[in-house]
This record gives structure tokens, C-alpha cells and sequence, in this order.
């Protein structure tokens, strides 16, 4: 039964993940709809199945991820010398 109830939960993941609503507050109303007591097992699938999804998206968006890697580079070089020099003159 349990492996009916992660296949339910898997199907529910990949339809609303990448969807504007909340896949997560969907996955909980399938537990309650389904009734599965939601215990440790239970905590761990569901934070893992999510983390399926990400690696999914990290996979498809790989280069387009470090694309923009040298802006932000750039970014954090020139922020660095602002904010020592902001904790010193702060009060």
C-alpha cells in the first residue's frame, strides 16, 4: 500500500511543481486526503521527492545556471570593500 501511496504522492509532485502553487501544501493534502499518518518516513519522502525535482531543473538549466556566474562575481568583489568599510564607519 505504501508504494501505491508514493506513486499517488509522485504523480501529485510532478503535476504541481512547476506550477504558481505550492506543490508541497498539495503533497500534505494527499497525505490527509489519502489518510497516511505522516511520520518520520513520511517527513523524509516527501523532502526528498521535492529534492528530485530540483536536480531536475539544476540538469535542464545547467549552463544557463553559471552563465551569469561572472556578474555575480563582479557583484560580491565590488560589495566586499563597501561592507568592511560600512562596519567600520557604523556606529
Amino acid at each position: 500500500m505504501e508504494n501505491l501511496y508514493a506513486l499517488i504522492l509522485g504523480i501529485i509532485e510532478g503535476l504541481t511543481e512547476f506550477l504558481p502553487i505550492s506543490s508541497t501544501g498539495h503533497m500534505i493534502l494527499g497525505t490527509t486526503i489519502l489518510g497516511i499518518d505522516i511520520d518520520e518516513f513520511w517527513k523524509s519522502f516527501l523532502i526528498i521527492i521535492q529534492l528530485g525535482s530540483i536536480l531536475a531543473v539544476i540538469f535542464v538549466f545547467w549552463r544557463k545556471l553559471f552563465q551569469g556566474l561572472d556578474i555575480w562575481l563582479k557583484l560580491a568583489v565590488g560589495f566586499f570593500p563597501t561592507g568592511v568599510i560600512g562596519l567600520f564607519v557604523a556606529k
